[in-house]
């Protein structure tokens, strides 16, 4: 069995129910390690006696801490920050943590069902620990109904060296672009602009745990377009200039009125900008601080390239036509997350969103690198321009979404669901059926496309946690394993409709998810946004079995 199954253990009738040992993750097996009952028994008895049953506990791994907790986790409301911490503090054996040394609230927010969410980032002796980012969530009442993220209790008796570094950041940065084989010079990176709010390379001090270890590291970060899209995330040992770990997380497979025609011929009527006698393909009509505008790398690799630009607004060459597609899939895609969920850009504060067409020559890909949307015009037998397809903008966008907001981290499950979320949403975006990039993959093959969510097995990737693929290609194989969570993202639909669906995806992606969020996690946080939308009614149950059928419990 190359497949492990996770567990969401809900609290029923008695509190022995909960079991001694859980399920371990992340190590391939199904492995068994006691837990400390007598640690947890009292509150979570009450947590179960408050709840009427409705509780719900996702352990990490180990099954030691957990990192998913809902139901009615107080009685008294609790509406300010020093109201928070002492829940926090009466609760630390329960979540595992310190909250007056180690927690640091970094963001609090209302959202429109009147619930406020307190997040708040761990810390070592003021150091932030890497991916570490813990939630409270209350409701319109000021009672705690879910507390989510991961901590890391241990951290300290883990540590591997002391918290002083003896690299400086530009040598960790060096030594990160010696792993990846690559300097400055040989690459071409992301242009500086103060809109971007980008650097090419960039090294913050962490806490990084990793494999039961935690170490001192420099988090560096080196983007750049060429020779190949790069996003690299490479942690470096402060204290002796080791690599810890290192991936690509570049998520690949991006007023006039005038009109253009698109890649398949549909004439589409565009938004443009007008100025010194020159129509541009920039649309600043949206309720948006940014605006929407499309480049050409004219088959070179420097971005963001050069306008699409016409004198007469009306936008008919043949080369225009894949930044035709562009900028309407692009606008078609901000409408739907701003007429659906009032979200204004993928940042949700306006961000300009930039596309380049006509990126290198035959590439066969499309991708966000951080900043923006880029395409390319494929070969003509794998792709044809990608731009034409809205699903893989919509796709490509989500990952922008995610990247604001859970900011999964894009290897082993994180990163499927990161994947599995950006093909859930490019559905829901362009609900015409459950395949990815039909229309601009494998042009001379009918029926042919990149992912099924109805089917994933039919473009090889498994359905069920008993398939799990474990591998070190493709980051953990993100874009293996989101068939799972995709499987799951269908049956959800066929049970509720889109309608329905997509509420319960952008609330469990905006609200519950963190950067480290396992596949019980993500069953978790989906069951609690449909409960916090619909109650625990059909539609938590329709959750529930959807996620049973894909073996994530």
């Amino acid at each position: 069995m190359i497949g492990k199954r996770l567990t969401t253990l809900a609290l029923a009738a008695s509190i022995s129910l909960i079991p001694t040992t859980a399920l371990a993750q992340g190590n391939g097996t199904d492995g068994q390690k006691p837990l400390d009952i007598n640690q947890h028994q009292k509150q979570l008895q009450r947590f179960k006696q408050w709840s009427n049953d409705k509780f719900n506990v996702v352990w990490a791994e180990q099954g030691e801490i957990p990192t998913f907790v809902s139901g009615v986790l107080s009685k008294r409301t609790v509406r300010e920050l020093s109201e928070i911490k002492h829940f926090l503090k009466e609760n630390q054996k329960v979540f595992h943590l310190d909250p007056k040394s180690d927690l640091k609230l970094s963001h609090e927010v209302e959202d429109q069902l009147g619930m406020t969410h307190y997040q708040f980032v761990q810390s070592l002796k003021g150091i932030p620990i890497a991916g570490a980012r813990f939630t409270v969530h209350t409701n319109d009442k000021g009672k705690v109904t879910t507390v989510t993220g991961n901590v890391h209790p241990k951290v300290r008796e883990n540590l591997k060296g002391d918290l002083s570094p003896n690299l400086s950041k530009q040598q960790a940065i060096q030594k990160a672009w010696e792993k990846i084989g690559l300097s400055p010079e040989k690459t071409q990176g992301v242009p500086k602009q103060s809109d971007l709010k980008n650097k090419t390379e960039s090294a913050n001090l962490v806490v990084y745990p990793y494999k039961g270890n935690s170490y001192l590291a420099y988090h560096v970060q080196l983007r750049f377009i060429y020779p190949k899209p790069g996003n690299w995330q490479i942690f470096i040992n402060a204290n002796n200039g080791s690599v810890i770990q290192t991936y690509n997380a570049v998520m690949d497979d991006g007023p006039t009125t005038g009109y253009g025609y698109d890649i398949f011929g549909n004439k589409r009527t565009l938004h443009t900008f007008y100025t010194k006698n020159t129509y541009y393909l920039t649309d600043t009509t949206k309720p948006m601080k940014g605006y929407i505008e499309t480049f050409t790398a004219r088959n070179g690799k420097s971005l963001p390239g050069v306008n699409v630009m016409d004198n007469n607004d009306a936008f008919t060459a043949q080369n225009q036509k894949a930044g035709v597609s562009a900028q309407y899939n692009v606008g078609q895609v901000y409408d739907y997350y701003y007429n659906t969920f009032g979200r204004n850009s993928y940042d949700d504060n306006g961000a300009i969103l930039r596309s380049t067409v006509h990126y290198g020559t035959n590439y066969n890909n499309a991708f966000w690198n951080g900043v923006q949307m880029v395409y390319g015009d494929g070969d003509g037998s794998t792709f044809i321009p990608l731009a034409g397809s809205l699903e893989v903008t919509a796709h490509e966008l989500t990952h922008a979404v995610t990247q604001s907001t859970a900011g999964l981290e894009y290897h082993d499950q994180p990163g499927a669901l990161n994947e599995s979320i950006s093909d859930t949403f490019a559905y829901f975006v362009n609900p015409n059926n459950f395949l990815m990039g039909e229309a601009v993959y494998t042009p001379n093959r009918s029926g042919d496309a990149l992912r099924s969510l109805k089917n994933p097995s039919k473009f090889g990737q498994p359905e069920n946690m008993s398939d799990y693929v474990y591998t070190s290609r493709d980051n953990g194989g993100v874009h293996i394993n989101s068939g799972i969570p995709n499987k799951a993202a269908y049956l959800t639909i066929q049970s509720l409709g889109k309608d329905k669906a997509e509420q319960i995806y952008y609330r469990a992606l905006t609200t519950y998810l963190s950067p480290q969020s396992q596949f019980s996690d993500a069953r978790a946080a989906l069951l609690q946004a449909a409960a916090d939308l619909y109650g625990y009614n059909s539609e938590y149950k329709a959750v529930a079995n959807a996620w049973d059928e894909v073996g994530v419990y």
